[in-house]
């Protein structure tokens, strides 16, 4: 009896926000799974060469410092990810900001709500972009190689779909993944690319820990999520990597709600 197999050997990642959090974990499966990675940090340059070399070191996994907010930028680390292993497969949009304090409508700062659109859409339009233009340009990786020509996965939120008091420069650019999921897979499933959508709610990252770990807000995060807790990393990861494998080769357009029950809630 053979097991089941995650196998992304011969396929091309590129994860954005890949040094920490979420995005490290990804880099971490994927290559585990055989692919060869790239992604892009914006300052932790130490961080992100331990990840590289843990992970198989410049001919398998490379990163790449790359400030994302500009479509210029997105379409600057499309190329240097072929640049670096002549071809792209799957793209994770993983990157994004999400400004801790509170910030009503009525107060916020013109410069945040720039800062967060810049950040979590504008460079994910040119990634988009220019991945999409790759994968169409090129041939399906491997000898005799099916399935499908491409992958990209956009990490939503929960915030996308119900909104966040106070934080509506996120939620507005989360909802626009799940908007742009949904266009670019009515254009792009029948040239064999799919594109999903990962929604995840709290998970346990750095970008979280002083809200999961504050006395009162922790506790209140953790009541409006059935399962009572944060996701880890590795929950989210995981689901990424499926959809980017075979086993997910009918799945397109879909919002995969990885957070505990927590958009049912409220």
């Amino acid at each position: 009896m053979h097991g089941v197999s995650l196998d992304l050997n011969n396929k091309v990642a590129l994860i954005t926000g890949g040094s920490r959090g979420i995005g490290a974990e990804t880099v971490r499966l994927f290559a585990a799974a055989g692919a060869r990675v790239a992604f892009n940090y914006r300052s932790a340059r130490e961080r992100a060469e331990a990840v590289s070399e843990a992970n198989g070191g410049p001919g398998r996994c490379v990163a790449f410092e790359q400030e994302l907010s500009t479509p210029a930028h997105g379409r600057a680390l499309v190329e240097s990810t072929v640049a670096a292993f002549d071809r792209l497969d799957i793209l994770v949009v993983n990157h994004g900001i999400w400004p801790p304090h509170d910030a009503p409508i009525a107060e916020m700062a013109e410069s945040q709500w720039r800062e967060t659109l810049a950040v979590n859409l504008d460079s994910v339009f040119g990634l988009v972009q220019a991945a999409v233009r790759q994968m169409q340009g090129q041939g399906k990786a491997g000898s005799g190689a099916t399935g499908a020509r491409g992958h990209i996965v956009l990490i939503s939120s929960t915030a996308g779909q119900r909104g966040e008091a106070n934080h509506a420069d996120y939620a507005v650019t989360k909802g626009a993944l799940i908007s742009l999921t949904k266009s670019l897979s009515s254009e792009l499933a029948p040239s064999g690319i799919l594109v999903n959508c990962v929604a995840p709610g709290w998970v346990a990252t750095e970008m979280s820990a002083a809200t999961l770990n504050h006395p009162e807000a922790g506790p209140k995060a953790a009541s409006g999520i059935p399962l009572g807790r944060a996701a880890t990393v590795n929950e989210i990861a995981g689901p990424v990597l499926f959809l980017c494998t075979p086993l997910a080769g009918f799945i397109s357009g879909e919002v995969l709600n990885v957070n505990g029950g927590a958009v049912l809630v409220g």
